[in-house]
């Protein structure tokens, strides 16, 4: 395969950011379809963004032999039904986070990937960033880590934005908490588990949310803490809230034996800085810049297809982190997606 092409399920905004700009920075790919809900849509975004081939369904991009791996920047809650579908076409798989809904169907898309032998995973595009790489290495040089504590928050003005809607997988902890447990997970010794959770919900529960009646506010949390507690030592705490306005927020701090490490903008690592200090004395501060998460994240997907390399954020990484999002949910006394 000389050059891995590319499909887009859908018109979702994210596609620029995640996909379109990196791929000009990564010859070894090229964008080369987009299937939307009908072919006006499909055919606008393509124009627009200069794709050569536009279909009026998912169906039909996953038809096309031509393609090799899509990206999946759908809502949440259509995240798992079509990797899995994906899959099944024989396709490679880059989707969004969260992986899927909840852990059972997370287990099933990497299950089906497994059987497969093809590439599924989470766009987690923070972690292929070296600033994180660096993040982590300082921390574990550190000694033993004995607490984490992350917060995520995302502006979200609109109140009728699809993130605050339960039956397409909306809530806070599935945003940007999901980053944070994933960010929790790859500092922490052992896999954590979740001791309590205390979730803000978007409205009382039998609130009908006037004006939003298909959204299910009540379900729905736009703000999360949780609590959780590493296998081999140590503590974490995550916060994470929607705001209608202030601003973007994604910090995570690392207490260790010898001192501490934290990062400002993890997600955004390319825009981030490490600092960290042993005993006092100031032993690292830097500045992501370079190119972008997304940049790398893609170089690393195309490097999985055509070359085997391994995957961090691959789909049974993704169960794990699904599993614990389930576990906060139900320790918050609200449902799973």
């Amino acid at each position: 395969m000389d050059v891995l092409r590319i499909g887009v399920l859908g018109s979702a905004r994210i596609t620029t950011t995640a996909l379109l700009q990196p791929a000009a920075s990564v010859p070894e790919v090229t964008v080369a379809a987009v299937g939307a809900r009908d072919q006006a849509r499909a055919e606008v975004f393509a124009a627009r963004h200069g794709i050569p081939v536009a279909y009026g369904s998912y169906e039909d991009l996953l038809a096309d032999p031509d393609i090799d791996a899509v990206y999946n920047p759908l809502p949440n809650s259509l995240h798992g039904p079509w990797t899995l579908r994906a899959i099944a076409a024989g396709k490679h798989v880059l989707c969004e986070k969260p992986f899927a809904s909840n852990a059972a169907e997370a287990a099933r898309v990497a299950e089906a990937a497994s059987a497969s032998g093809l590439v599924a995973m989470e766009a987690m595009h923070y972690r292929y960033h070296p600033l994180i790489r660096q993040f982590r290495a300082v921390a574990r040089e550190l000694g033993p880590v004995r607490h984490i504590q992350c917060w995520t928050s995302f502006v979200i003005e609109n109140p009728a934005d699809i993130r605050y809607d339960y039956n397409l997988g909306g809530g806070a902890l599935m945003d940007g908490g999901c980053y944070a447990i994933d960010c929790l997970r790859l500092l922490g010794e052992g896999e954590p588990a979740v001791t309590a959770a205390l979730a803000d919900p978007q409205g009382d529960p039998g609130d009908p949310s006037p004006g939003l009646p298909d959204l299910r506010r009540d379900l729905v949390d736009r703000a999360m803490a949780v609590r959780l507690a590493f296998r081999r030592g140590g503590t974490g705490w995550l916060e994470s809230a929607f705001t209608r306005d202030g601003e973007f927020r994604a910090d995570v701090h690392v207490i260790c034996r010898d001192g501490y490490a934290w990062v400002r903008n993890f997600i955004k690592a390319h825009e981030g800085r490490l600092v960290a200090t042993r005993h006092g004395s100031v032993v690292a501060d830097e500045f992501g810049g370079g190119e972008t998460t997304y940049v790398y994240q893609l170089r690393a997907f195309a490097a999985a297809i055509t070359r085997g390399e391994p995957v961090p954020t691959s789909a049974e990484n993704a169960v794990t982190t699904m599993q614990l999002i389930d576990d906060a949910y139900r320790a918050a006394g609200l449902p799973t997606r």
